[in-house]
């Protein structure tokens, strides 16, 4: 029989060592959001994926805005699109950037619809006027604020896990 104290002692260092490997240190954490946004940047789309009423995912391709300093993306879609009605059942969706043979970031977090006029004017690209003639009442936005980040880039050495393959992963803090 283990002694309480030992026991107590054993408990507490396995909780540190889970914390303190659940998360890359500082540098690292940089290291990997920096490189994260190079990918994203020279991504020209990413594939925004939802969840429909049967569970299935769903992808198309979106052209996103630059992320925030929180990585929190936004995207503009048609309020009748099916991917708002997804968002309105299911506001869990990931966002994936795919940067040729280099690597990827996917991105997981929860969505908002965003109808909010001064937002929609601040964040307009002129070559999306064909699509929304109307601005007021055809143009929305989506907000995605991530919970997780994944990332692989060859050309900067980040390979994940080489038996199971898991990619870096960085986890945000919940707001």
């Amino acid at each position: 029989m283990i002694d309480k104290k030992i026991f107590l002692v054993l408990t507490l260092l396995v909780f540190l060592s889970i914390n303190t490997f659940a998360q890359p240190s500082d540098s690292v954490r940089q290291h990997l959001t920096s490189v994260a946004r190079e990918i994203i940047s020279r991504a020209e789309h990413c594939v925004f994926i939802t969840v429909d009423q049967n569970r299935q995912p769903q992808a198309r391709t979106m052209d996103p805005f630059e992320p925030e300093a929180d990585f929190t993306i936004w995207l503009a879609t048609n309020p009748s699109s099916r991917k708002v009605k997804q968002i309105r059942k299911n506001s869990t969706v990931t966002i994936y950037y795919h940067d040729g043979d280099n690597g990827y970031v996917s991105l997981y977090g929860k969505a908002e619809l965003v109808n909010n006029q001064q937002e929609k004017d601040k964040r307009w690209k002129t070559e999306w006027a064909d699509f929304y003639p109307n601005r007021t009442d055809a143009y929305l936005l989506i907000r995605v604020k991530p919970s997780r980040l994944e990332i692989i880039s060859y050309k900067n050495n980040i390979i994940g896990d080489s038996k199971t393959w898991k990619p870096e992963v960085v986890e945000f803090r919940k707001p």
